[in-house]
């Protein structure tokens, strides 16, 4: 089961790593965009910033992912840089469980809020607004998945590298 979870983990953490890139080399692009309709043709484009917008949503839960992975979300870091044994894995242990709870909450009001907003649709496009929101339950599913990861095997790069 553990390296099943691992090997899944691999595939959506790359995948993911390799998205949120795309996403903000697009994100940057639009802008480029933005700037060079609104100043040089002094027409503003009117859906790119709320493309942006959307997109910069979607690159954060991908980003949240890869960040979980890598064990470089906010935790308890003194109490894990000063325990060792039993107390060190009940420390992983607590932190595991919370990262669990809040992303299902996220997933849980997430998937109310994309269900909320399903008919409301953009204000420069015909596109629904639930596409932008599913955002968040779709990347807190993916972080579970990554929580579980790290939590089996772990990866403190920054805690390793701390002083």
């Amino acid at each position: 089961m553990k390296s099943l979870i691992l090997s899944i983990d691999h595939w959506i953490t790359s995948l993911c790593h390799n998205l949120a890139c795309l996403l903000l080399a697009l994100i940057s692009g639009l802008g480029m965009w933005q700037v060079v309709t609104r100043f040089v043709f002094s027409q503003p484009s009117v859906w790119t910033e709320e493309i942006m917008r959307r997109l910069l949503i979607w690159m954060v839960m991908f980003g949240v992912v890869v960040a979980v992975r890598k064990g470089a979300l906010v935790s308890v870091d003194l109490m894990l840089r000063l325990s060792r044994g039993t107390w060190r894995r009940i420390v992983r242990g607590i932190i595991t469980g919370v990262h669990l709870a809040f992303f299902g909450v996220l997933i849980w009001f997430g998937t109310d809020l994309v269900w909320r907003v399903r008919f409301q649709t953009f204000a420069s496009m015909d596109l629904s607004m639930a596409w932008a929101y599913a955002a968040v339950p779709f990347g807190a599913l993916l972080a579970v998945i990554a929580t579980l990861a790290h939590h089996i095997d772990p990866q403190n790069e920054e805690l390793a590298n701390a002083q």
